[in-house]
């Protein structure tokens, strides 16, 4: 696999915990090990794009997280369309 940013990292894990989703759910669809993923939701929660439902046990994508991912999908669609072609 090739080398994801933080950003993308990020993203992969919104996009995870986007209608509500356990840690292993996510750790397995951001293709994360469980440290990464323990450090990943710490930053994400602190700066307030995910959310944990106690009750539940869950994750969730916050709003705020939505409108990141939502920046982060037309900035790699800008990214993608302004690569030269060989």
């Amino acid at each position: 696999m090739k080398y994801r940013s933080r950003t993308e990292l990020a993203s992969h894990i919104l996009e995870a915990a986007n209608g509500g989703a356990t840690k292993t759910k996510i750790m397995y669809k951001a293709f994360l090990s469980y440290a990464q993923l323990k450090e990943y939701l710490n930053f994400l929660i602190a700066n307030g794009l995910i959310e944990f439902d106690s009750t539940r046990q869950t994750y969730h994508t916050s709003p705020k997280g939505l409108r990141y991912l939502g920046l982060y999908s037309q900035m790699d669609e800008l990214v993608l369309t302004a690569k030269p072609t060989k």
